[in-house]
């Protein structure tokens, strides 16, 4: 087939648009930065240079492909205009959409997130999950606001699929999506020595092949209209770091850090970017998500897909070796 992929210089949309291409599709890769399009410039992927916000550049991108991946977002934690993120993650989305429409693309699945779904108490959150009352972040918002847009979208061309994936982590280009195994990175470098909080707050991890192996179901099984979360396995920061030291073979002694003066820090660093526009290491909101346990179920996407992920003690191991091979 010929597939449209947004997004495709981004984390997950490298490893897509590679499996894509290795399964014997043609990918019009839509793109912005010339040295990103760089990690992608292989054969079997036709480069295109646009926008999601410009109609014109999705429309001469997408032509004539049978299916569509929408993985382009701003994932970032902090904008110095907000409103941009909304643009992006809603109407850059809708316009994906829409240009699939006007084309006669079949089918577009839609990247969102399972932060949308809201922290757990006692048991996991699911596709089912009532919203929470607010979110954390203005990403996380903005993946809202677009769901509900797409809410009971099961009839009408395209047909849509939304994924949700929870915490993703794995080798590959390690941009600001991929904050997890930066993490990992930096601590078998020996330049990471933190735990937020008491370290036993609970969330979802997940391997960024079985992510983009969900992201291939979702096309080929799922149902229009529906979503999917793709998720891993929950374990506590704790835990992670204990699968990275057994991984690594690194015994870097870590501290635990009270919320309070990360939250403390986090402040400072906003009131800094306020003035500087630049971005932040982190934000307040960002920080009270460490006091809440994120434990997810992806019992649907299994049921419905087929859907299969790795134990995060095999996927930390995978990343590591990649990590110090790459050193």
């Amino acid at each position: 087939m010929k597939v449209f992929v947004s997004g495709a210089t981004g984390f997950i949309g490298i490893q897509l648009v590679k499996r894509l291409v290795n399964q014997g599709d043609t990918v019009h890769a839509l793109y912005r930065s010339e040295a990103k399009a760089d990690l992608i410039r292989i054969p079997g992927v036709i480069l295109f240079k646009g926008d999601i916000l410009d109609t014109d550049s999705l429309a001469y991108a997408m032509n004539a492909c049978d299916a569509a991946y929408h993985t382009a977002a701003f994932a970032g934690v902090w904008s110095k205009d907000p409103s941009r993120i909304f643009r992006l993650n809603v109407d850059g989305a809708l316009n994906v959409i829409e240009a699939a429409r006007k084309i006669g693309t079949a089918r577009v699945v839609v990247t969102s997130t399972a932060g949308i779904l809201g922290p757990s108490q006692k048991e996991p959150v699911h596709e089912s999950t009532p919203p929470p009352s607010s979110f954390f972040t203005l990403y996380e918002e903005s993946k809202f606001q677009l769901e509900q847009k797409l809410s009971g979208r099961s009839e009408g061309s395209p047909e849509v699929v939304i994924v949700n994936p929870t915490r993703v982590y794995g080798p590959g280009y390690l941009s600001e999506s991929n904050g997890i195994t930066r993490m990992i990175k930096q601590y078998v470098e020996g330049n990471w020595r933190l735990i937020p909080g008491d370290g036993h707050s609970l969330g979802n991890y997940v391997h960024v092949e079985d992510v983009v192996s969900g992201h291939l179901l979702a096309m080929e099984k799922g149902k229009a209209g529906e979503r999917y979360v793709l998720g891993g396995e929950n374990i506590s920061y704790m835990q992670l770091f204990q699968f990275t030291r057994k991984a690594s073979g690194v015994r870097n002694r870590l501290f635990k850090v009270p919320l309070w003066i990360m939250l403390a820090v986090a402040f400072t660093m906003k009131g800094i970017s306020a003035i500087s526009g630049r971005p932040p290491l982190i934000v307040p909101n960002l920080v009270r998500k460490f006091s809440h346990h994120w434990i997810v179920s992806s019992q649907k996407a299994t049921a419905d897909l087929g859907y299969e992920a790795r134990n995060a003690e095999e996927g930390i191991k995978q990343t590591v070796q990649w990590i110090q091979n790459s050193i």
